[in-house]
């Protein structure tokens, strides 16, 4: 059998209007510590987030879902934030926030392979 490892996950959401806490589930982030593991995938639909909400400025919704990616990875250009350890940058990307660009509650599972897990979600979760 092969050694199953923990993980944390949380769902990534777009809420362009905080007050109504209508949301898309738009990404995946998941945080895999014995795997050394933290990242974050997105799938942007243009017109289904348009038909939810007009008013939203999908290039700067782009650019902080990218953003996320980035402080996932603790890539060049992810600010102060992408500097800290991966428990640190998973705990400060999901932390509760009124902003249109929301985590779920963070949930555990147990998996294998994160990368795989991960792909698995976000087809579960958000295609």
């Amino acid at each position: 059998m092969q050694e199953q490892f923990l993980f944390e996950y949380a769902v990534i959401r777009v809420m362009p209007r905080v007050e109504r806490e209508e949301f898309l589930n738009v990404g995946i982030i998941l945080y895999c510590a014995k795997q050394k593991f933290l990242q974050s995938i997105f799938s942007l639909d243009e017109n289904r987030i348009k038909a939810f909400s007009a008013d939203v400025d999908l290039d700067e919704l782009k650019e902080n879902l990218c953003a996320f990616e980035r402080i996932s990875k603790g890539a060049d250009g992810s600010g102060p934030i992408g500097q800290y350890d991966m428990a640190s940058r998973f705990r400060w990307l999901t932390a509760t926030r009124s902003t249109v660009v929301q985590c779920s509650k963070v949930h555990p599972g147990f998996c294998v392979d994160a990368a795989e897990t991960l792909q698995k979600l976000h087809e579960q979760l958000v295609l």
